[in-house]
């Protein structure tokens, strides 16, 4: 298969880039290789095998149309390319909006014109890292401190894919527009796309810091020794996915497109797979053998004391559900940070 994979140079995208490498397939990256770490990523993957890199910017419509329209029988673009920080997103807005809305309608439209008019073929998939942020503060959910943890009173399973949408924050709305803009080209346009609603993705290869990717940041910090500071009581809940088995999830929904094209999807951990932030901290300071020193400080605005997705429908849909539990992930991530240490400084 050839794939096209925007943001490739990042976290999540070369992580699913070394997949297809493994794999034999023919693999094209694009990437602006803005983000801290994309360099050491890149020297990575070299040694997997071959691949192209293409440095663009998905808000370069020309480039990035005519990247997409170079690579003839394309079989799947990945969209990973984006601006990842709620905390950005409210200091500009305007990057923001250019970035994650407009950068994902230039994705579809380069995949929409570089199919137009060719017969005789599959049409290009499109699978696009949307984020559990399109459901809001959900102000409405009673939640309950049980265990030293904050919990949904009524909800076991998690939020499920027809809650009410409620964009919050800039990121929010960018994240949340691409996320219907890729939707809707599905029934306008008969594009096979599948939105991907994440939630709390760590892993290998990750380059967290405070305002983004937290469980890589807490993992980093109390591995070299850096301040963390917790911003609320720290009983906060989310349903974290180990990388893998989120590269898995687009995998197999790329199988089985005959019913996941079109479609939506939370893509987390799961009821099963839910962590604290005093829980992380308990885990590290158990693997590293030693505390961790933590201040706290004031809740942020508009954070959730908890988010759990409910993963049933992947299930049912593509036969997918996580292989990796919690506390053996935040091991192999604590793990790669210790025996990397010189690749953050």
């Amino acid at each position: 298969m050839k794939v096209f994979i925007t943001g490739g140079a990042g976290f999540i995208g070369c992580n699913a880039a070394a997949r297809f490498i493994r794999g034999g397939h023919d693999v094209t990256l694009y990437d602006n290789l803005s983000r801290p770490g994309t360099a050491s990523n890149l020297r990575w993957l070299r040694g997997l095998g071959p691949f192209r890199l293409v440095k663009g910017d998905v808000r370069d419509p020309r480039r990035l149309g005519r990247s997409v329209a170079a690579v003839k029988g394309l079989g799947a673009v990945l969209h990973y390319a984006g601006q990842v920080a709620v905390t950005t997103s409210v200091a500009d807005p305007r990057t923001d909006f250019e970035v994650n809305a407009l950068g994902t309608f230039n994705v579809l439209e380069a995949v929409r014109h570089a199919g137009a008019g060719l017969r005789g073929r599959k049409k290009t998939a499109l699978l696009f890292a949307s984020t559990n942020k399109v459901y809001g503060g959900m102000e409405d959910i009673t939640v309950v401190e049980r265990g030293g943890r904050y919990q949904y009173r009524d909800l076991p399973r998690g939020i499920p894919e027809n809650r009410l949408l409620d964009f919050h924050s800039p990121y929010g709305c960018s994240k949340g527009a691409a996320d219907q803009y890729v939707r809707d080209y599905a029934r306008i346009y008969g594009m096979p796309t599948v939105v991907f609603r994440q939630s709390c993705i760590y892993g290998t290869r990750q380059f967290g810091v405070e305002d983004q990717g937290w469980v890589a940041w807490f993992t980093i910090a109390a591995t070299l020794g850096k301040p963390i500071t917790i911003y609320g009581d720290g009983k906060q809940v989310r349903d974290v996915l180990w990388v893998e088995d989120l590269v898995d999830a687009y995998q197999m929904a790329m199988a089985r497109l005959d019913r996941t094209a079109g479609q939506v999807y939370n893509i987390g951990g799961g009821h099963r797979n839910q962590m604290s932030l005093l829980e992380l901290l308990a885990y590290l300071e158990g693997f590293l053998k030693r505390p961790v020193p933590t201040d706290f400080g004031d809740w942020r605005p508009g954070d959730q004391p908890v988010f759990v997705c409910d993963i049933a429908k992947a299930r049912r849909d593509f036969g997918w559900a996580p292989r990796t539990r919690v506390k053996e992930g935040v091991r192999l991530l604590q793990a790669w940070v210790r025996e990397n240490r010189r690749l953050f400084g």
